[in-house]
């Protein structure tokens, strides 16, 4: 392989555009006997990884058994449910249901505050006449004095 290819083949490599096929080549090349002098300083790079590739591990190791995730899955979907019923029943109960007569009651409670309401806003118009009056009153009383 030429030095000038590889160079172009490292500067790829080290900007993570190369492909695996590539990497091979870069890899076969640092790792045989006949690299260029001036790209010596790489080879301990590429012996390095290999080195780290062929490296095991002599120490045991246990893992924790995982529990599966069904049961809880099961209990947030009873939850949820349990949730929604709670939900609509209080819903359902907070609503007022009134007998007949208490329906009737209600609706004579409404009559006669509407007719209450009629009766204050016709005894507001008298007493805004009552100013009126009043002034009359007032103007009489200056004239005749």
């Amino acid at each position: 392989m030429e030095s000038v290819n590889v160079k172009k083949l490292l500067d790829a490599y080290f900007e993570g555009n190369t492909s695996l096929e590539e990497e091979k080549a870069l890899q076969n090349y640092f790792n045989s006997e006949t690299v260029a002098d001036e790209l010596l300083e790489y080879q301990q790079i590429f012996l390095g990884l290999k080195a780290a590739k062929e490296e095991r591990s002599s120490r045991a190791f246990n893992l924790p058994e995982s529990k599966p995730k069904t049961i809880k899955t099961w209990w947030y979907s009873a939850a949820a449910m349990l949730l929604v019923a709670f939900g609509l029943g209080s819903f359902y109960f907070s609503q007022p249901h009134f007998s007949q007569e208490e329906k009737e009651a209600l609706a004579a409670f409404e009559k006669s505050k509407n007719a209450m309401m009629l009766l204050s806003e016709n005894l507001n118009k008298g007493a805004e006449q009552i100013v009126f009056i009043d002034q009359f009153t007032i103007t009489k009383d200056r004239i005749f004095e």
